[in-house]
């Protein structure tokens, strides 16, 4: 007998963890079939597999289980590791699986693991991941304490990494876009003096996937049905190559009050798309 993998992600768990006691009206079949599109089995068993990893060493592995090809431009234009500085690192967003394991991976090998993301809170079922991952919940007290949490994050000895846009990339009018930016990341970044480096990270997912996000958006507006078919778009995306274009430090002094911060958003978002 081989030994049992204890399972990190428990859709039954993390059902009644969301809904409570309503749960118990979600039909079998239904539970079944997202096991199926987040690949339940698939996922635990690597889980099981990378568990002594974890951090920058476990966004590697990931890589390797993921058969990822980085062609990377611009690593001359990461900051030194010992100029005492830290930064904010920003990308688009466009497979919301793949993009942010190679980010991590680049980004935690350059700066010795000091780095922290800021991720959806259902990533912090990830043990590995925990250690650099500060949780983002949209609904309840942790909405509330989110304000702490990017304070904790800007305050401590991490560089930052960032995916302003909040949700992956979209479809929009013929081509793979992030949502708005929002502007968090250059208040932020002004408040604690770090510069800007922005990345931009080239992919994209399936047809089907932009379709799910479309109708999900227009039509369903609170819930992200699109998010539940990033781990099925991840597997799709197994065994490619991806192409990132690291661009120079943006000082943080260049956002003045000559724009605002959203605007000064939209300006750096420009500047990723134009690398």
């Amino acid at each position: 007998m081989g030994e049992s993998i204890q399972k990190t992600i428990d859709i039954e768990n993390i059902l009644k963890s969301k809904m409570g006691n309503k749960a118990r009206f979600v039909p079998r079949f239904a539970i079944n079939w997202l096991k199926g599109i987040i690949h339940e089995e698939q996922v635990n068993k690597f889980l099981w597999d990378s568990r002594s990893f974890s951090g920058t060493e476990w966004l590697e592995e990931c890589m390797k289980y993921l058969g990822m090809t980085l062609k990377i431009n611009g690593l001359e234009n990461l900051p030194k590791k010992d100029d005492g500085k830290f930064y904010t690192f920003v990308s688009n967003h466009p497979l919301g699986g793949q993009d942010g394991v190679a980010l991590g991976a680049i980004i935690g090998r350059h700066y010795d693991g000091k780095l922290k993301y800021l991720v959806n809170d259902l990533l912090l079922n990830l043990p590995s991941l925990k250690p650099i991952s500060i949780g983002i919940n949209k609904t309840g007290k942790q909405h509330r304490d989110f304000p702490k949490m990017i304070e904790a994050g800007f305050q401590s000895n991490n560089h930052i990494i960032m995916f302003p846009a909040g949700l992956n990339s979209r479809k929009i009018n013929g081509h793979i876009h992030d949502l708005p930016w929002k502007k968090t990341f250059i208040t932020k970044s002004v408040e604690y003096k770090r510069d800007i480096v922005p990345i931009f990270f080239g992919g994209q997912n399936s047809e089907r996937f932009y379709r799910i996000a479309h109708f999900s958006d227009k039509y369903l507006k609170k819930i992200n049905l699109a998010m539940l078919f990033l781990v099925d778009e991840m597997y799709k995306n197994i065994g490619k190559t991806f192409y990132i274009n690291i661009g120079k430090p943006i000082p943080w002094q260049t956002f003045d009050k000559s724009k605002t911060p959203k605007e000064w958003a939209k300006y750096v978002e420009d500047k990723v798309y134009e690398l």
